[in-house]
């Protein structure tokens, strides 16, 4: 039943809920009960004056009575319907529903968004309290601490005397730790309050140099004729790279997008998308240029280029994330290990050969993507001594669902069942 046929049902609802009987509320907008009667069991239409009437008496907007809940509301029943497939949902009488039960609908709505929140918040702790550097080494330094309080407290509490000076010793070791180990839970404590913030507590050099990257869009057109130190300093300028080290990763990450906008300029590119589309392979073959330039490129300028931006990630041999471009509906983990069946790991096998994969992101908002990856080698090639490969691959949303290889985040929060690549259980499964 469509939107626009509900507005009886609407009517007969918030009457009721006015505690209004069907002959009053025809009197008072002068109409006859069994024209009203006809109205609310949606065989008759009604707009106009007397639709403002109705909604006057029954001290309602015109508009919720006309157009129902808001569309917000029936995207959020239509997401969780779709979610709770097996408790068999009537998903086409959302509609209804929200129009007759404003309230359950928008409590329905709002706890959907809930557990959406909690199911992304248990993502980000899981992340963290698997592989986070700064957890593990916060919760060494406490373990520390609370065995030296246990020992010197072990020592003061054995029979016999001690002597004043080491006792005072013992006494002053103890009010130092104790005060050590306060501190130090304040600051964990302060740090897992950001848990839900997968931005907060920046502690990896690679970190930092995402969140500068993010910062300007992943292009730097201006930087195109800089020279060496004038990145550098560039690099020491900005206020997300905290240390020596993530200041130099950066440069030689601004460096290399420098040299990519040097070698496609945004016109140029341009161009070549509006003759080849987002099929990276034929814009190498025609620029002449190494693939990984086009991932690169195409990611950087798909914001201001493309209708939907693309995402990029890329990854040394080891497998570990070191550049990422995240869009909507593809997370990448921050700390833990990614999904092996990405075509960014499957590149690494076949070296400077393009492969390209539709693949499906499982959980809540399952979406389709086109992903383009090759591994290219680092370095000067050497007689008798295996190259070093970097992997990259980029990350085209599709407009409608398409099929293809269903993909994860990380197993720990990958709702995939029967994957014979899972390494650990899931949280959501």
């Amino acid at each position: 039943m469509g939107r626009d046929t509900l507005t009886g049902s609407r009517i007969r609802e918030r009457r009721a809920m006015a505690g209004m009987r069907q002959a009053e509320l025809a009197k008072a907008v002068g109409i006859s009960a069994s024209y009203l009667n006809l109205i609310e069991h949606n065989r008759r239409r009604i707009g106009g004056k007397l639709l403002v009437d109705i909604a006057a008496e029954l001290g309602v907007e015109a508009s919720l009575l006309s157009e129902g809940a808001e569309a917000a509301v029936l995207a959020s029943l239509g997401e969780a319907a779709a979610d709770g497939a097996q408790a068999g949902a009537e998903i086409d009488r959302a509609d209804e529903f929200a129009g007759r039960f404003p309230g359950w609908a928008a409590l329905v709505a709002q706890q959907h968004r809930r557990i959406e929140n909690l199911e992304r918040t248990a993502v980000t702790l899981t992340d963290r309290l698997t592989h986070d550097p700064h957890l593990a080494t916060s919760m060494h330094e406490m373990l520390t601490m609370v065995t030296a309080i246990r020992s010197t407290a072990g020592i003061l509490a054995e029979p016999g005397e001690i002597e004043p000076e080491w006792q005072n010793r013992f006494h002053r070791n103890l009010n130092e730790d104790s005060q050590r180990l306060a501190e130090s839970s304040q600051q964990l404590v302060a740090y897992l309050d950001g848990a839900g913030d997968a931005a907060a507590s920046l502690t990896l050099p690679t970190e930092e140099v995402d969140a500068m990257l993010v910062a300007h869009g992943f292009r730097f057109d201006a930087q195109v004729r800089a020279q060496p130190e004038d990145i550098r300093s560039f690099a020491s300028q900005q206020p997300e790279l905290t240390s020596e080290a993530s200041q130099d990763l950066a440069a030689s990450v601004i460096r290399q997008l420098s040299e990519d906008a040097r070698d496609l300029p945004e016109d140029k590119m341009a161009a070549l998308l509006a003759r080849h589309g987002t099929a990276p392979v034929d814009i190498a073959n025609e620029a002449r240029l190494p693939l990984t330039v086009v991932l690169r490129r195409l990611a950087a300028v798909s914001d201001a280029l493309l209708p939907m931006a693309c995402g990029l990630v890329m990854c040394d041999a080891a497998g570990t994330l070191m550049q990422r471009k995240a869009i909507d509906g593809f997370p990448l983990p921050r700390f833990s290990a990614a999904c092996p069946k990405w075509p960014l790991f499957q590149a690494l096998a076949r070296p400077m050969q393009p492969l390209r994969q539709v693949v499906t992101v499982t959980g809540r908002d399952a979406r389709s993507f086109e992903c383009y990856a090759v591994a290219e080698p680092i370095g000067p090639l050497r007689v008798d001594e295996s190259p070093l490969y970097h992997s990259y691959m980029l990350v085209i949303p599709l407009q409608a669902a398409s099929e293809g290889r269903e993909v994860g985040s990380t197993c720990r929060v990958c709702p995939s069942v029967g994957c014979e690549g899972r390494r650990e259980p899931s949280l959501l499964a």
